[in-house]
């Protein structure tokens, strides 16, 4: 009597991919509905013109003080008062060494607030400002 030996058939792993596609376009379409892209919001200002304009390319590192015509500062969307910009300022230039602060102020915004803005931004040793204006 002869013994028969089986052998074993070799079983092919496969993972179906049809339906991998679909999948893909699924989860794009997904994230591109949910994410939500935060925009500056500000105070309302009326930017003062200048002949001369620079665009300014860089879009990060960047952090917005906004004064309105009659007085009111926000940073990071919340109102602060000049001294409150010290060790706001502090902590992003902390953060980020490499900080440029940009004064987005109302054409008839009084002087006397953009100067302790300047004075506060000096402090907290936020050498990097910039004034943004409209182009004529």
């Amino acid at each position: 009597m002869a013994l028969k030996i089986k052998k074993k058939r070799q079983m092919k792993v496969m993972i179906p991919t049809a339906s991998m596609a679909d999948i893909a376009f699924l989860l794009l379409i997904f994230f591109m509905v949910t994410t939500v892209f935060k925009k500056d919001k500000g105070l309302r200002i009326e930017l003062p013109t200048a002949a001369t304009t620079e665009r300014l390319v860089k879009q990060r590192g960047l952090a917005a003080v906004w004064v309105n015509k009659y007085g009111k500062i926000t940073v990071d969307d919340n109102f602060v008062r000049p001294k409150q910009i010290v060790p706001i300022m502090r902590r992003k230039i902390a953060e980020e060494p490499g900080l440029i602060v940009l004064i987005k102020s109302d054409k008839n915004a009084k002087y006397g607030v953009i100067e302790q803005i300047m004075d506060a931004l000096k402090e907290a040793q936020a050498y990097r400002v910039v004034f943004v204006t409209k182009k004529e």
